[in-house]
Order: C-alpha cells, then sequence, then structure tokens
C-alpha cells in the first residue's frame, strides 16, 4: 500500500526530531564530564555515560538536499578540495542506492564502498549524533559530507496536550 503525501510528510518530520531528541538525551548525561563539578565521582559499579559531546555540524559549500540509503534527509557538503556540487550530489546519490539496495559488508553494513572512483562510509551512530555527519565520500584530494538537515527549531514554546 502506498503513502499519501501527507503521510509521507509526517514521516519526514518525526525522522529528525527523533534523532534530535536522541541525541540531546545522550547529551545530558555529558554535562559533568569535564570534572568541574563539586559533586563526588560515581560510586563503584555504578554506570558511566560514554556519551559523545555535541559538535558543530562540518562546514563546506552546501550543494543540496537529498536522502541518505535509509531515506533520512541530509545536505551534501564539499569539506575539502574542489569538486562540482553535480558530481558531489551524483557520488551521494549513487552511495545511497548502494547502501538501500545491500550492498555493504560487515557487521552492521558500516564497510566502505567504492563509488566510481570514490570511497565512501557511513560513519558510526555515536559519531552521527554528536556532529550531524551521516557519511563522507573521499578521494586523495577531495572530500564531501553528508550532514543530517534537522528542521530548524523555533525559540517560542510549543503547546503541550497534557
Amino acid at each position: 500500500m502506498a503513502m499519501s503525501r501527507a503521510a509521507r510528510r509526517r514521516v519526514r518530520a518525526v525522522v529528525p526530531a527523533a534523532l534530535l531528541c536522541l541525541a540531546a538525551s545522550l547529551a545530558a548525561g555529558c554535562s559533568a564530564a569535564s570534572g568541574a563539578s563539586s559533586s563526588p565521582g560515581p560510586g563503584p559499579g555504578a554506570a558511566v555515560s560514554n556519551a559523545p559531546i555535541p559538535q558543530p555540524p562540518p562546514s563546506g559549500k552546501a550543494c543540496g538536499n537529498t536522502r541518505t540509503g535509509a531515506g533520512v534527509p541530509v545536505i551534501v557538503k564539499v569539506t575539502k578540495g574542489d569538486v562540482d556540487c553535480a558530481t558531489a550530489m551524483r557520488i551521494e546519490d549513487s552511495y545511497a542506492a548502494l547502501v538501500k539496495h545491500g550492498a555493504l559488508q560487515g557487521n552492521g553494513g558500516g564497510a566502505p564502498l567504492s563509488v566510481s572512483g570514490w570511497t565512501c562510509q557511513g560513519y558510526p551512530t555515536p559519531q552521527v549524533l554528536a556532529t550531524g555527519a551521516a557519511s563522507e565520500c573521499h578521494t586523495v584530494s577531495t572530500e564531501l559530507v553528508a550532514v543530517l538537515a534537522l528542521p530548524a527549531t523555533s525559540s517560542a514554546p510549543s503547546a503541550s496536550a497534557s
């Protein structure tokens, strides 16, 4: 059964929001990681969070929007070297198609893939949550990164249906 256009829009809105919520909940456990807290450390046997500290997304020339092999919206950025945006988008779209159709090898599908002379690989989830960068494709002198395209957040409080 095909999804309606409205249903697809709702799904597209929920996925980035869910990733953002997950990143925020992971980051909340890192606030005392610097050791500047005056409270004592965790007792013996206590769980210690190894969640990544959020970083700014990679900078670079934004080429356009597309989707990962899992359907997550991303912005393709050229972060190193000189490549035209049409090539960057073609490489990222080709990589996403290979991922979508199961071309990845390895436990969890994290192995690099060759795409028209480029090497592409997805980042581990903790790194994605910390930086927003989902994957990278590179040659010897050029690099492009697919960065999560999260919806802009409003500073106005939202109504709660409690």
